[in-house]
């Protein structure tokens, strides 16, 4: 292939973005911390990569009252 050719595949590339919106429940698995667990808010998209995580006493209540969930754009994932 030439230069010309190269460059030409390269500029020709698609250049979609995949836009990825997790929040993540992992609960925790030790006795003294029954019930409890950590929350994972994933943003990636074109205008950047955010990420947030805490570790709340109830987590599936915290989940609920978030706008992240409230909106609808975000999977939800329990682990």
């Amino acid at each position: 292939m030439t230069r010309n050719e190269l460059k030409q595949m390269w500029f020709n590339l698609p250049t979609s973005t995949i836009v990825t919106k997790t929040i993540l429940v992992e609960m925790d698995k030790y006795l003294g911390r029954k019930g409890q667990g950590t929350v994972q808010i994933t943003n990636d998209g074109p205008s950047g990569f955010t990420q947030f995580k805490s570790h709340e006493v109830n987590p599936m209540e915290y989940v609920l009252n978030r706008k992240e969930y409230k909106s609808g754009e975000y999977k939800l994932v329990i682990k």
